[in-house]
């Protein structure tokens, strides 16, 4: 399954707290793919993910929204 968030008008912490909800749901096999456009967002859920050993990759688009798209680990 595949969970979908677009966190793009939610400002920091909203879209970390939400996303940490959403990744405690996921079963596995799962993904979760995040849209982001908050600067304080940009730099936290990616470290966020590194920290916990998560396996994401991401994409900047020109309007500055970032996708990150996270698989269960």
């Amino acid at each position: 399954m595949q969970h979908v968030y677009d966190a793009t008008l939610d400002k920091c912490p909203l879209p970390l707290v939400k996303m940490r909800v959403i990744l405690k749901k996921m079963s596995a096999n799962d993904s979760c793919l995040i849209k982001i456009a908050d600067k304080g967002s940009k730099k936290d859920i990616p470290k966020y993910l590194s920290l916990s050993s998560y396996s994401y990759s991401h994409e900047i688009f020109d309007n500055g929204v970032v996708e990150i798209l996270i698989q269960n680990r």
